[in-house]
């Protein structure tokens, strides 16, 4: 090749991977993944008879991880030893132990929210594999709600555990149920595929996740009977999960354990500090913080055994001058460690509060150190109000409307009239409920699994009720119905006398 044309040839590659090389930008980064993972296939496939399956494959169209697999992943009825869930790549394996499964039976397996794609963490729905070990399918159904008996709200929290009905009633206590499944977010249940047979029902918090009753810390709900599988659904099953009355004796160790500490500590003459606080805000006297329809709470990280009340003074700013204010103390029912102070609050004004050393002391002989906290308190502005109105049906004394902020209550009396007329409610988030007190002992009872008592029923407002400052809002309990509107007669009717 001649020298000119060599040079045009290298000369035209050259312009060639210059354009090439402007045109380069970056990769953008698209749309975000929403799509769930999609199964492409299974094997063995879903819906066999006469078969007793040892082992599953997944297949999907990406790669795929696992949500704790242990938990989500559930056979019914269940095997005495666990399943075994791994993914490999775009594969899930199940595998099982066959000799475990009972012949004639139907197995069902439920994947609920334990496979997910491995980048976007999109989860694969819900998905349930059927086989039978012998040659037909279990086909009845049982399904219910569960609530909590304390909110009256729909429990999303909960496993229901069927038992069979031959079984002592104890049995929650002593092992694994048969048949188990999650509530969906409605509270709602559902079990498919059962044989025709009775059985005791449960709806568990499972804390641990065992799966049996072990009482401290967890919430059971059962029934008084026992229940039957149907093949139409006529009427659903309804569980009220609620905590027992149950005494934590280490709790009580504990009590013990720092009693004798504090009093060895005594002995030898080793001295500590009484701790304390106020519940207020008090970086800010311009800040209205202090409620004026609620005691003053300071707030001990151990009970105070003795409180001085001598050596406690309120005092009030009053045009400059400081006036003493009266007060009363008493210990806090629902944290007998907290002490209220009872003060005839005035609005927007500016408060201080003295505890002298030693106002305080502890079982051990420990004193409190002295302190000084100066707040203002809030004013008509910083508050609303709240009317509730309520049926007819509920003016009874065995009715008890509660109202509360979060965990705090601000309302709690019988109903006696169909008008509730609350003032200075602070800025917050509220709930309520009604209390059917049937015992009428003023308060909320709970269940008692063993005594098979059930808890009080409880009827939720079940929309928030959201406050804020220099609101005035009326909310009924329940939905007032609409009148009807009046149809009108026509002249005719009208001008008729009434028949005698």
């Amino acid at each position: 090749m001649k020298l000119p044309v060599l040079r045009s040839v290298i000369f035209f590659l050259m312009a060639l991977l210059a354009v090439g090389c402007a045109n380069i930008v970056p990769p953008s980064g698209g749309n975000k993944d929403t799509k769930p993972p999609k199964l492409l296939g299974i094997s063995p496939t879903d819906s066999q008879l006469n078969n007793r399956v040892s082992k599953i494959e997944m297949s999907f169209n990406e790669y795929i991880e696992l949500n704790n697999p242990s938990a989500e992943v559930q056979i019914s009825p269940l095997l005495t030893m666990p399943m075994s869930v791994t993914a490999v790549g775009k594969k899930v394996t199940i595998r099982l132990t066959d000799s475990l499964l009972q012949p004639n039976t139907t197995y069902r397996i439920s994947t609920n929210n334990a496979i997910k794609d491995m980048h976007e963490g999109n989860p694969f729905p819900r998905y349930t594999y059927t086989f039978s070990t012998g040659p037909y399918f279990d086909s009845l159904n049982l399904d219910g709600i569960v609530y909590d008996a304390a909110s009256g709200m729909p429990d999303t929290g909960t496993f229901i555990l069927l038992y069979d009905a031959k079984l002592s009633d104890s049995v929650v206590v002593k092992q694994k149920p048969s048949y188990v499944t999650k509530v969906t977010d409605g509270g709602k249940f559902s079990f498919k595929g059962l044989p025709y047979k009775r059985f005791h029902i449960y709806a568990l918090h499972d804390a641990n996740g065992n799966l049996v009753y072990d009482g401290k810390g967890e919430m059971i709900g059962f029934i008084d009977s026992t229940v039957a599988p149907v093949s139409e659904v006529v009427s659903s099953i309804v569980l009220k999960s609620f905590k027992e009355e149950i005494i934590d004796t280490n709790v009580l160790k504990k009590d013990k354990a720092e009693r004798q500490i504090a009093d060895k500590k005594l002995r030898t003459g080793e001295k500590q500090v009484v701790q304390y606080g106020l519940e207020i805000d008090t970086s800010n006297i311009n800040k209205r913080t202090a409620d004026v329809t609620k005691p003053l709470k300071v707030i001990f990280i151990k009970y105070p055994d003795t409180i001085k009340k001598n050596k406690i003074f309120v005092m009030r700013d009053s045009a400059g001058v400081d006036v003493e204010v009266p007060f009363t103390i008493r210990h806090d029912t629902l944290k007998k460690e907290n002490l209220l102070i009872d003060i005839p609050w005035k609005e927007d004004a500016t408060y201080t509060v003295r505890f002298m050393k030693a106002f305080a002391k502890d079982s051990a002989g420990n004193d409190a150190m002295p302190s000084k906290y100066t707040f203002r308190t809030k004013y008509d502005e910083d508050y609303g109000v709240l009317d509730i109105r309520l049926p007819e049906k509920y003016k009874d004394r065995k009715y008890l409307l509660l109202i509360n902020n979060g965990d705090d209550t601000i309302y709690f009396k019988p109903i006696t009239d169909t008008v509730v007329k609350m003032r200075k409610i602070s800025p917050a988030n509220y709930s309520m409920r009604i209390i059917v007190d049937e015992n009428k002992n003023g308060k909320w009872d709970t269940g008692d699994l063993f005594e098979k008592h059930q808890p009080e029923n409880v009827i939720p407002y079940k929309e928030g009720i959201p406050m804020k400052a220099g609101w005035d809002m009326t909310i009924d309990f329940e939905p007032r119905q609409k009148p009807k509107p009046r149809t009108e007669a026509s002249p005719e009717k009208r001008d008729k006398p009434p028949v005698k």
